[in-house]
């Protein structure tokens, strides 16, 4: 394990009560530097860490263990425990791509776009009409510039 890296601060926590209890986990920072670094943020979090169980804590030891802290909480008839883990990322598949190095190539000259054909110019002359007074032809016949 290297001693500077990327850190993971995680928060292993028992929730629910009964046979309904179990251990939920989560990454709820980093930290970026050495190993050490992110053992004081760590501590600095379970130490103001107020667990959901119990509700009427009696109790509460905050523990030292190899890798983070364990805080043990005892209620009125159950104690719960909540784990504290500084673990290093080794991979996180929602972490933005970073950009592949591209070899710099010579530009390409850009191609020639041909002009467009001119515009013919409008008629002087009044358009055909129909006995309703419609246009026979359309304006838009005939233009070369429209798709």
């Amino acid at each position: 394990m290297s001693e500077t890296g990327l850190w993971g601060l995680v928060v292993e926590t028992t929730v629910g009560t009964g046979e309904r209890k179990h251990t939920e986990a989560q990454v709820v920072g980093h930290v970026t530097g050495p190993r050490e670094e992110a053992l004081v943020e760590l501590e600095r979090q379970a130490r103001r860490y107020s667990p959901t169980h119990p509700l009427s804590p009696k109790r509460r030891r905050l523990l030292r263990v190899g890798d983070g802290f364990l805080l043990v909480v005892d209620g009125a008839w159950q104690s719960f425990i909540t784990r504290f883990t500084v673990a290093e990322l080794l991979e996180d598949s929602a972490a933005p791509k970073a950009p592949e190095p591209v070899a710099e190539a010579p530009p390409e000259p850009a191609p020639e776009v041909p002009a467009p054909p001119p515009t013919p110019a409008p008629a002087e002359r009044e358009p055909e009409l129909d006995a309703d007074g419609v246009p026979v032809r359309p304006a838009w016949l005939g233009r070369r510039d429209l798709p």
